[in-house]
């Protein structure tokens, strides 16, 4: 999925006439803690709601109040991991989306990409979930598929944690069947560490309740 298919029309751009007062005002309505601002319809930045605390006088306008914006985007054709990762490094709540030239196209947010990710993943796919542990030079996805195949099961996505400070990285399965017991045994005659499980059980219909919270939230 493309930046430019995350686009979310509920979020307009500021101006840089509009005023600090005018810009919280919005941040309250549309539940961001971020906003784009233009200036002739070219993007100038991010203004966010913390420094926009720090300000005195709210009355001014953006332009008077800030010299220079921080400018976190990312450009039409990128990955949905690569907007993922921009809105982590910079820490923002929306996150531009400009044409190869530059050009102001619209913005995305991190309410508008869970609702996505939760709706096009196997999220509310009936499964149940491992998390194996394994040493970072044994990683192979192609044997876990093997283990998990060799179980008459597929794995429907995965996760991978692993830190700077470990050899060590967790892998976190989902899996098309509701008994893990034969797979989780086929783990551990590789000697493959399985770390939890969840299988059918009140898990699921927390999770469907968790799920729904989460959705109705955002929605919100």
């Amino acid at each position: 999925m493309k930046a430019i298919n995350l686009i979310t029309e509920e979020i307009p751009p500021l101006i840089h006439t509009d005023s600090g007062e005018k810009a919280l005002n919005w941040m309250d309505e549309f539940k961001v803690s971020h906003l784009p601002v233009l200036k002739n319809g070219n993007y100038v930045g991010v203004i966010s709601e913390s420094a926009l605390m720090d300000m005195e006088d709210l009355d001014l306008s953006l332009d008077k109040l800030f010299q220079h914006l921080p400018r976190p985007y990312v450009k039409k054709d990128a990955h949905i991991y690569e907007v993922l990762a921009r809105i982590s490094d910079f820490k923002v709540s929306v996150l531009p989306v400009l044409d190869e030239d530059e050009t102001y196209l619209g913005c995305t947010d991190i309410h508008h990409l869970m609702i996505l990710i939760a709706n096009t993943g196997s999220i509310k796919d009936t499964g149940g979930i491992l998390v194996i542990e394994m040493n970072e030079v044994d990683y192979s996805m192609a044997q876990i598929g093997q283990i998990v195949e060799s179980n008459n099961a597929k794995i429907l996505s995965s996760f991978i944690m692993s830190s700077k400070d470990s050899t060590k990285i967790e892998v976190t399965l989902k899996i098309n069947e509701i008994d893990l017991e034969r797979i989780i045994r086929t783990f551990e005659r590789y000697d493959i560490l399985v770390k939890a499980s969840f299988q059918k059980s009140k898990f699921d219909d927390d999770l469907q309740l968790r799920y729904d919270a989460l959705m109705n939230y955002l929605k919100m």
